[in-house]
């Protein structure tokens, strides 16, 4: 049986161990380990205790205990009474308040041109203090090159490239109409109308001029009063332009007839432009543009020189064109085409 005093062997390991740490706590204290740590404050609290690491009386929550009573000390009455008539009699004399620096003309009514222009649809702000730059923008026919212009969107003329901008709440769209859809907002006899493809405005559209009901193509509707009235009045002389497919033979001459013009029960129309577009066999896709707006006039037109219209579509009303605009699509107009409109009809 071997000795326990001896050493070596794994049962002297173990008490190695232990007699290592019996050895260390024979020494100085042991410190505390954080957990073990007492921050003992209040009136019942222990005077002694550990002091070592950041739990002393400067960092730790005594000290701040011992800090926590103490407050500045307030001034008397009669240095605040000081204090206040000597900032009363520094602005005495001064009267007058200097105002921040701005712009000139800030004082004036209206709005500034630039806002104006952002507000309308040309770019940012940035972007339309760039186009009065560039001496692109009048106002009542002047070129404005300052920065900081007022107008008044009401009573001012605003062009951009010459081109009048749109500065009220008017709203502009070109729908490409479909075959069998009647020219009218509403129909009271519930055909499919005008009106349906714009149920969700807020603001009350109507449409420029009309499509008899089998005629395709590009229709303008708008709240702009003056400038609808405008564009179907014959004075201004907007031109329409329709693709027809009509079956041949035609005769050369077929387009100096029509622009010679043709008697009709309501008195002679006459064309403004005429041109074969396409020719397959017998059939024949001719382009006519005119600037009348009488009810069913190319129909008219062509029938009274012996060719019947099969289908009819209207592909541009003055600088507004049909292009790839898909039938049963509404668009929004752009800022210059709008402008243009506007141009047409002196506006």
């Amino acid at each position: 049986m071997r000795s326990s005093g001896k050493s070596g062997g794994r049962g002297n390991y173990r008490g190695a161990g232990n007699n290592r740490d019996y050895k260390q706590g024979q020494g100085r204290p042991r410190r505390p380990r954080p957990e073990e740590r007492r921050y003992d404050v209040g009136p019942g609290a222990a005077k002694s205790g550990p002091k070592s690491g950041r739990g002393g009386a400067k960092g730790g929550p005594q000290g701040a205990q011992k800090n926590r009573g103490r407050t500045a000390p307030a001034r008397p009455r009669e240095y605040e009474v000081q204090l206040e008539e000597r900032n009363r009699a520094r602005y005495a004399d001064k009267k007058d308040l200097k105002l921040p620096k701005t712009f000139p003309g800030a004082e004036q009514e209206g709005e500034r041109l630039q806002k104006v222009l952002a507000r309308a649809g040309y770019g940012s702000r940035r972007a339309c203090e760039e186009l009065i730059e560039q001496a692109r923008v009048e106002v009542n026919g002047e070129i404005v090159l300052e920065q900081g212009r007022r107008v008044d969107p009401d009573k001012d003329e605003i062009k951009v490239d010459g081109l009048t901008v749109a500065t009220q709440s008017y709203q502009f769209f070109a729908l490409n109409k479909p075959a069998g859809v009647v020219s009218t907002m509403e129909d009271p006899e519930g055909r499919q109308c005008l009106g349906d493809y714009v149920t969700n405005r807020e603001t009350r559209l109507f449409h420029v001029g009309r499509l008899d009901t089998e005629t395709e193509g590009v229709i303008l509707l708008t709240n702009h009063g003056e400038l609808a009235h405008r564009l179907t009045h014959p004075r201004y002389g907007v031109r329409k332009t329709y693709l027809a497919h009509i079956v041949g033979p035609i005769p050369r001459d077929l387009g100096k007839r029509l622009k010679d013009g043709v008697q009709l029960d309501d008195g002679y129309a006459r064309a403004d432009h005429f041109r074969v577009v396409e020719q397959t066999g017998k059939n024949y896709l001719v382009e006519v543009t005119l600037h009348e707006g009488r009810k069913h006039i190319v129909r008219r037109m062509l029938a009274a020189v012996g060719y019947p219209v099969d289908r009819l579509v209207r592909t541009a009303f003055g600088p507004i064109t049909l292009g790839d605009q898909k039938s049963g699509w509404l668009r929004r107009l752009s800022n210059t085409e709008v402008g243009m409109l506007m141009k047409a009809v002196d506006l």
